[in-house]
């Protein structure tokens, strides 16, 4: 039978206390909360995702089995970690926007806190993984642990927060030009989703072109596409002369004081966000060609 031999690192440390920082989380929202469903259920869903990858990380390390994992070990556990600090992060921003403010009982109130503050020491030991493990200057590493690598973790994670505001109500329909739009966010996205999993499961290789090479032209690509959106969006959304409303309507409202106008802003400020990331991804990409070359 395989001995486990235990080697304590400040790794291993940040790793256990995200497990117990997320446990406790889902626990005690899920045990004294009493969340409705919808949001409540995503905050929930996050806190669980995050937890069970981490303890996969921590056995799959902890037996020694990472030559046997269908990925590659060099990729995935960074790239789960930074999914887990944004999952982590949105749950924090959400859970006490929705749940923690109103007439609450005194007990539920104090659940529902308690799951926030691990919440957010759950993001923050996210963060520290990632800043532990990632690539630094020189480094030969994996390419999910560069800068680009991570960037293309955000900006796949933006572009599912858009398609969330995006949707609800369907916001596109009314203009060729928002129809654009939506076209940008899902081929940016499906090729960003694409190059982490081929990083993941180690298929770069089986590409009929130089994979370095593809990425500065897509960053290239995705960076036009993006300005393009960044324009266009507040444009044919917020001026009157495109049809757009140029201020918040008196009679938009809902539940969480969260309406389609309220949402049509948050995608224009989270398209602006991913153009950035993707400039971002575009200046570093440039650099690790210019040194494989």
């Amino acid at each position: 039978m395989p001995l486990v031999v235990l080697q304590p690192s400040r790794l291993m440390w940040t790793r256990l206390a995200a497990l117990v920082f997320t446990c406790v989380a889902f626990s005690v929202a899920s045990h004294g909360g009493n969340l409705p469903d919808g949001m409540g259920d995503w905050c929930v869903f996050c806190w669980a995702f995050s937890f069970a990858g981490t303890l996969l990380v921590l056995l799959v390390e902890l037996l020694g089995l990472q030559s046997r994992a269908p990925v590659s070990w060099t990729n995935f556990p960074i790239t789960f970690a930074c999914y887990a600090a944004l999952f982590c992060l949105s749950a924090s921003i959400i859970f006490p926007l929705y749940f923690v403010k109103g007439s609450l009982n005194k007990e539920m109130r104090d659940h529902r806190i308690a799951s926030t503050v691990f919440s957010c020491l759950a993001t923050l030991a996210y963060n520290v993984e990632v800043s532990l493990v990632r690539a630094r200057p020189g480094e030969v590493a994996g390419y999910m642990a560069t800068v680009p690598g991570l960037l293309k973790v955000c900006e796949t994670f933006v572009a599912s927060v858009i398609f969330v505001f995006i949707s609800d109500p369907v916001s596109y329909n009314s203009h060729p030009a928002l129809k654009w739009c939506m076209a940008v966010y899902c081929i940016c996205f499906v090729i960003s989703a694409a190059i982490v999993v081929l990083c993941v499961g180690e298929c770069t290789g089986c590409l009929p072109f130089p994979f370095a090479r593809f990425l500065s032209a897509y960053a290239l690509l995705a960076v036009a596409m993006y300005l393009t959106a960044t324009i266009i969006w507040p444009v044919f959304k917020f001026d009157n002369s495109h049809s757009g409303i140029s201020s918040r309507p008196d009679s938009c409202r809902s539940t969480f004081g969260l309406c389609y106008w309220d949402k049509w802003v948050a995608v224009a400020v989270l398209t602006a966000l991913n153009f950035l990331i993707y400039l971002a991804d575009l200046t570093y990409s440039a650099r690790l060609v210019f040194v494989t070359a």
